[in-house]
């Protein structure tokens, strides 16, 4: 048995003992599957699960999808068994104090100083709900100013807000610019402005240091959303930081920031966390509940959410995670980021000598964006649409990658040499955000120039 399966033993047979404590339960009748029925459902099944990419292997280098560290793994099926709701302490005692601790662990990281407020989520999407309604509270509901670029999530959760979002130009490399940012703070009516620490399509990072003078000029509430990139700030900090250390650093002085732990946090879905720096928006949660916390002199973490019932789950996962890899930067967490920061480095410099890929834009964290060197823009997203399906359909050595549209004014910032015959064009995307990554690094690249070479041909 190999040590995820050891593992689940252990987090099954941990839950049996703590059963056992409470005195035998004989299962209900009612409750006892058929064993046909079961063998059959499990046949099925297993079919089903067949039919997903290996996000697990260093050759699935698309989207930024990988499975649970097993130690998480463990933790989330222990805990899962015994099904806490840390909504109310009354609902996941050990796990609220779980979800505390890691929370802290969390903070810590960013920088913030004691007192501040968090709290863990079923996602980034709801993290990012969250601060941007605190925002709305904060500021009288004026507009929330984001990257054209920024993730999707802020416009529609604007949306759902009823707070008018604002986007503004992003540069040629994908960063916020800053300058338009300014402008539009000058009517007065802008609230928040978010900051992006890793965008979700190019892994760029926005001056977060060079925005904290906005909120001295104009009063705006600085929200970081860090859901994809806030892990890399153990790499920010050093005589030689692996990442931009600066922007890394500011974050510490915002006033909110979203990570989410289910992506290089190495925990399954339904795991975000929302960070304040100011704990008095506590009150902008107040309500009150007529048959939970029982213990009314500790504000518990269900007063301070907007969903209601959370995944204790969730909580005890991550926690143990952080026991076993600590959020540093010599040891546990950060060599595995370090690694998947060197493999997007090294693959940058093998795509920069290539000549039949060209290296998009100098990767910030672990996201490296390429296309087929082409004369012109409607060539090279013909190109990318088929090297995307040749490599995912070759079932004797696929390659599994994704692809991002690029506006045609970018492209001539950075590519002057391609001609702009249409008004975007797509490029393909590697997220190597598995430090297996970096040892296969030149299997991937020989698989990427084997692929422009056959798409080549092709015409």
């Amino acid at each position: 048995m190999d040590e995820r399966g050891e593992l689940l033993e252990r987090a099954a047979a941990l839950i049996a003992a703590w059963e056992g404590r409470f005195g035998p339960v004989e299962p209900h009748p009612a409750s006892v599957p058929d064993t046909d029925r079961l063998e059959a459902a499990w046949g099925a099944f297993g079919e089903r699960m067949a039919d997903h990419y290996p996000f697990f292997h260093p050759r699935f280098a698309g989207q930024m999808l990988k499975p649970p560290h097993r130690v998480a793994a463990a933790g989330y099926l222990a805990a899962m068994l015994v099904n806490p709701n840390n909504h109310a302490l009354d609902g996941g005692p050990g796990t609220t104090a779980l979800e505390v601790e890691a929370v802290d662990a969390l903070a810590d990281m960013f920088g913030l100083a004691q007192p501040r407020l968090g709290h863990l989520t079923s996602s980034g999407t709801i993290a990012n709900l969250e601060a941007l309604w605190v925002a709305r509270e904060m500021t009288g509901g004026k507009a929330v100013v984001h990257s054209e670029l920024a993730h999707y999530t802020h416009d529609r959760m604007c949306r759902v807000l009823g707070v008018e979002p604002r986007a503004v130009a992003a540069d040629a490399h994908g960063r916020l610019d800053l300058d338009a940012v300014e402008a539009a703070c000058r009517g007065g009516d802008v609230g928040t402005v978010v900051l992006t620490a890793g965008t979700t399509g190019l892994g760029a990072i926005d001056r977060v240091d060079e925005a904290l003078a906005l909120r001295e000029r104009y009063g705006v509430r600085l929200h970081v959303d860090a859901a994809y990139g806030g892990f890399f700030t153990l790499l920010a900090r050093g005589a030689d930081p692996l990442v931009a250390g600066e922007p890394f650093a500011a974050i510490a002085q915002c006033d909110s920031v979203v990570v989410d732990p289910h992506k290089h946090g190495l925990q399954p879905y339904g795991c975000g966390a929302v960070l304040f720096a100011d704990p008095s928006v506590a009150a902008v949660y107040a309500h009150e509940s007529p048959y939970t916390y029982f213990v009314p002199a500790d504000l518990h973490l269900g007063e301070i959410s907007l969903e209601c019932s959370r995944a204790g789950a969730a909580a005890a996962a991550l926690w143990l995670t952080l026991q076993v890899f600590p959020l540093h930067a010599g040891d546990g967490l950060g060599p595995m980021l370090a690694a998947s920061r060197r493999a997007a480095l090294d693959l940058a410099a093998r795509l920069r000598s290539d000549p039949g890929l060209t290296l998009h834009v100098e990767p910030e964290l672990d996201i490296v964006t390429y296309f087929p060197s082409r004369p012109t823009l409607s060539d090279v997203d013909a190109a990318t649409e088929r090297a995307l399906a040749v490599g995912m359909a070759d079932g004797a050595d696929p390659v599994f990658l994704s692809t991002i549209r690029v506006a045609a004014n970018a492209f001539a910032q950075l590519h002057p040499g391609i001609v702009r015959d249409v008004d975007a064009a797509r490029v393909l995307r590697s997220v190597l955000m598995k430090p297996e990554h970096e040892t296969n690094v030149g299997d991937l690249h020989a698989r990427l120039s084997r692929l422009a070479e056959e798409v080549s041909a092709a015409g």
